[in-house]
């Protein structure tokens, strides 16, 4: 049976037969996969324990499907202490993953920025940026590119984003969001130095998102939501 070990973090993991979970990984080499764990009768069992979001961990799988057999797992590092917001956008980073990341499709670098962007979140008191880079990241390994040389190129004081066109400059209204020139050549010279700035860039990345995601809710979303 084919077996591969490599670093990975649990994105979400429940129940699946008894004393089995199914648990979505983002794997270093082999990107976001699903995979069966036994974890058997206690309530405190080992396994379960290492199956838990943001804790880097080696995995062992076997299995030529697409659905893999857990045979080892081993924590490589601590846990990432991440607490209150911090932790809202952790979550929020998993929950895109899951469901927007296709299945066993190398992704290195997206894996790398994960580690980062939760280094990060425990470190930085700007989340907002965290996640900006983050969500570009995998807008990019998702095929999703902005293109803002018009944005430079024409006058006109508003832009629309339509998926299918890009920017496109606001001379006639539309039903879409209508973002500032100004604000967007600042994002296309990752200059978010003015708190506005980041709010037009947190409005962008919410309308591309949630076209990717056919306007289905965020569970993530509502933990802020919540709070507030």
């Amino acid at each position: 049976m084919q077996e591969n070990t490599q670093s990975a973090f649990v994105l979400h993991s429940r129940p699946y037969r008894e004393n089995q979970l199914l648990v979505d990984l983002l794997t270093e080499h082999d990107g976001k996969l699903a995979a069966l764990s036994y974890v058997g009768h206690s309530t405190k069992s080992s396994r379960k324990a290492l199956l838990q979001p943001f804790l880097p961990i080696q995995v062992t799988l076997k299995g030529q499907f697409q659905l893999k057999n857990l045979a080892r797992v081993e924590p490589i590092g601590k846990s990432f202490l991440l607490k209150q917001n911090a932790l809202f956008s952790a979550f929020y980073i998993n929950e895109l993953l899951v469901k927007l990341l296709g299945e066993n499709i190398a992704c290195t670098e997206l894996f790398q920025q994960y580690r980062n962007s939760l280094k990060a979140l425990v470190e930085t008191s700007n989340i907002e940026i965290c996640l900006r880079e983050f969500e570009l990241m995998l807008m990019e390994e998702l095929g999703v590119s902005f293109d803002f040389s018009l944005v430079f190129e024409h006058s006109a004081k508003g832009f629309y984003y339509l998926p299918d066109e890009g920017f496109i400059p606001a001379y006639t209204k539309l039903k879409q969001p209508c973002y500032d020139r100004w604000h967007l050549q600042a994002i296309a010279e990752r200059n978010f130095s003015e708190p506005s700035v980041l709010m037009t860039f947190k409005a962008l990345m919410r309308q591309v998102i949630n076209h990717l995601l056919g306007g289905v809710p965020l569970n993530s979303r509502k933990l802020f939501s919540n709070k507030s």
